[in-house]
């Protein structure tokens, strides 16, 4: 039976998660605190850890890499707020397998945490064969180009870097690159970096020898030799520490690795793709990422769009969602309310394509008709804050002379703050302002706002 541990400071949902999950067959823990939390988890071992963002000592984002430490083959789903969206994206990119949202839906929660413990206990993913997943192309622009792009280097060994903030789909991408690659039919591994605590990572990377270290308790296979013949996949490549970042250019320079303990070399033959949400220049600048690492991996580099950048393509992954939430949930959803549709290309989709599959399982789920209406979407859809990204006055005023240039500086982070959350609508936004078109046209030609 698999084991959950259950970390939240309200004893009332606790108790609930508590019942309900029992009831669901799984063994059960409780914690009140972080602290308590880990206490836990450095005396059992949990398939699943289900925590509150908010506790009395810590948050969830600090948890999760001491979480890591003690049980690293542990998925953690954070609960949150849908005024914390951007908070969890952050969480997912430290190594959470998913987020839910407050008012909490047993039904979903349910879902969430058995595709969590189905799925490979650590990040690492070995696929034998193409995923079954269908890739959606998008009608975008920039959907098609990235295709075009995937397309082309496939057939190559060339490295890839794949560029795009968290949930824009880069594993997806990854994994088209394997499948249209003469590598297709064998292993695609995709390890995400950013989950990885320093002291583990050489381990998941390279494998150890039995009694190599404290806890080495059998002979481990990396993910290096896991992948032989086929992809590795290096999720948020900029998290690597430099110690592994050595280890890693010795590795793709000599094509063999050495497990940790072992003083025998492996030979290896395996492409690389790696992804980052970070200028990876910039990084190498900044002294943070070997720029000698940096050109063996930038052998070709795809560019991934912001969703609020392609709106376009949110209708075709909204309907492809929906569809694979019928699956999940056993419904027969048929599509979305027009005005539905128009709040979703209207949102900024701060998560991307993982907020969007979140938010319309969310409504599969509490859709009373065969049609989705604005009813089953958050608060932060249905009434969205045009303002939430404009510079508060401390950041203005630290970067301008006098009071009149911090009006200007202000005044021009709101028209490009609502220009974006509208879609680049200038009546809508116009509308938001509460100016007139002209106005606003006048204004974005003053502060050389340019679309």
């Amino acid at each position: 039976m698999s084991k959950v541990l259950i970390v939240d400071d309200d004893q009332d949902i606790r108790l609930l998660l508590d019942k309900f999950l029992t009831k669901g067959g799984f063994v059960t823990a409780t914690a009140g605190t972080g602290e308590s939390a880990i206490d836990i988890t450095k005396k059992d071992i949990f398939d699943l850890i289900l925590c509150d963002f908010k506790l009395p000592d810590t948050t969830g984002i600090e948890l999760i890499p001491r979480i890591k430490i003690t049980n690293p083959e542990a998925a953690v789903i954070v609960i949150t707020g849908y005024s914390d969206v951007k908070v969890a994206v952050k969480a997912i990119k430290l190594g959470a397998y998913d987020y839910v949202t407050k008012p909490l839906y047993p039904d979903e929660i349910l879902l969430t945490i058995k595709q969590a413990i189905s799925s490979k206990k650590t990040k690492v993913e070995s696929k034998k064969a193409p995923k079954t997943t269908r890739f959606i192309i998008g009608e975008s622009p920039q959907s098609k180009q990235v295709m075009q792009h995937v397309r082309l280097i496939a057939p190559t060994d060339m490295s890839v870097i794949i560029q795009g903030e968290t949930g824009t789909g880069k594993e997806f991408v990854a994994n088209e690159i394997h499948n249209f690659s003469k590598r297709k039919g064998a292993p695609f591994v995709a390890i995400d970096c950013g989950a990885l605590p320093k002291d583990l990572a050489g381990s998941e990377l390279f494998g150890h020898v039995k009694g190599a270290f404290t806890g080495a308790l059998n002979d481990k296979t990396g993910s290096f030799e896991t992948a032989n013949g086929g992809t590795l996949f290096l999720d948020e490549i900029g998290n690597l520490s430099y110690e592994n970042q050595i280890k890693l250019l010795r590795v793709i320079q000599e094509r063999k690795i050495k497990k940790i303990g072992s003083t025998k070399d492996i030979p290896i033959d395996v492409r690389l793709i790696v992804a980052t949400n970070e200028n990876l220049s910039d990084a190498v600048k900044k002294g943070e990422f070997r720029e000698d690492l940096y050109h063996r991996f930038n052998e070709f580099k795809i560019s991934l769009s912001p969703l609020r950048e392609r709106k376009a393509d949110i209708k075709l992954f909204a309907q492809h969602f929906l569809e694979n939430s019928n699956r999940e949930l056993g419904k027969s959803i048929e599509g979305f309310e027009d005005d539905v549709m128009q709040k979703m290309k209207a949102y900024y989709w701060h998560g991307n394509l993982r907020e969007l599959h979140n938010v319309v399982k969310r409504a599969v789920l509490l859709a009373q008709s065969d049609r989705i209406s604005s009813e089953c979407l958050p608060e932060e859809i249905k009434t969205p804050a045009y303002f939430d990204d404009v510079a508060d006055s401390e950041e203005i005023i630290s970067e301008a002379d006098n009071l009149k240039s911090v009006s200007k500086l202000a005044e021009r982070d709101a028209i490009i703050s609502v220009l974006e959350k509208t879609g680049y609508n200038k009546t809508k936004a116009a509308s938001v302002l509460k100016i007139d078109r002209k106005t606003l046209y006048n204004k974005m030609k003053s502060y050389n706002i340019d679309l």
